[in-house]
């Protein structure tokens, strides 16, 4: 749930600060800092029961987060 927060944040910095030629690449900027954040939470737990499971889900919301954050983007004409 951290990591999709990070990612909220990521996209309102985008939206607000982003050359909308360059926002797309800045999306995937995000998506790849909110994968280093989740396996640096996960591993920092020292937790072995359910990791795979963590790691899946803190993944594929911050995928849902900037999937959606890129459509809106694209409709509001910022990408």
């Amino acid at each position: 749930m951290v990591v999709w927060m990070l990612a909220l944040a990521g996209v309102v910095v985008i939206a607000i600060t982003a050359d909308p030629s360059q926002s797309i690449a800045w999306i995937g900027l995000t998506a790849a800092v909110c994968t280093i954040a989740t396996l640096a939470i996960q591993i920092g737990t020292g937790r072995k029961e359910g990791y795979v499971d963590r790691v899946t889900a803190s993944i594929v919301g911050t995928i849902v987060v900037l999937g959606v954050a890129t459509g809106i983007f694209v409709l509001a004409g910022l990408a």
